[in-house]
């Protein structure tokens, strides 16, 4: 059976090196999105990009990096959504948060 529905979804772009109380701040926001109750999120780790300083991140040997870059994605009612936000805003000092309407397709078993 296939759903059409129609989401947002917020993609939280990080520094590996980002941290919260010694904790990685991409795990942060997992947890946190769980605790919510939010409808899924997905870590994906970069092997190259760079920032507003323009300074190069990468995961090339010769050139390691402590600080690839992350993005958190996280799909889920822009209602849903809307309550992370908060926490995003109290903890993302250094960043980028975007988010826009997607449409999703579910897909379901019987």
């Amino acid at each position: 059976m296939k759903i059409s529905e129609k989401d947002v979804i917020l993609r939280i772009y990080l520094g590996e090196s980002d941290h919260i109380k010694g904790r990685p701040l991409y795990e942060q926001i997992v947890l946190k999105a769980r605790k919510l109750h939010l409808a899924g999120a997905t870590v994906l780790h970069g092997i190259l990009g760079f920032g507003v300083d323009s300074r190069l991140h990468t995961s090339k040997l010769l050139s390691l990096s402590d600080d690839l870059p992350v993005i958190v994605e996280i799909v889920d009612t822009e209602e849903n959504i809307n309550k992370l936000l908060p926490y995003i805003d109290e903890h993302v000092t250094e960043g980028l948060v975007t988010m826009e309407d997607v449409k999703v397709i579910k897909y379901r078993r019987g």
